[in-house]
């Protein structure tokens, strides 16, 4: 398992932080700051799920139109982590 932390930009949480194992399903997804109920909540849903499914739900989420929100955060950093995993 491999651990991963990242900083969100435009919204209002800090860090995300989150862990993906050799399969890339998401273990331990951590938000600070942010709408704690809401966010706690995400984590729970895609404890276990793939990176990738989890990354194509959530992008493009929109937040009181500041044209992202926690949850496209996540997905963008899921974008990345993915593609830095795929090119080693």
């Amino acid at each position: 398992m491999t651990d991963y932390e990242f900083r969100p930009r435009g919204v209002c949480s800090r860090i995300i932080t989150l862990s993906l194992d050799d399969e890339n399903k998401i273990h331990n997804l951590k938000f600070q700051g942010g709408c704690p109920g809401n966010l706690s909540a995400i984590g729970r849903l895609l404890e276990g799920r793939d990176a990738k499914e989890a990354a194509d739900i959530l992008r493009g989420n929109d937040c009181a139109g500041k044209g992202t929100s926690c949850a496209d955060q996540l997905a963008r950093g899921l974008d990345e982590i993915l593609a830095a995993r795929k090119s080693l």
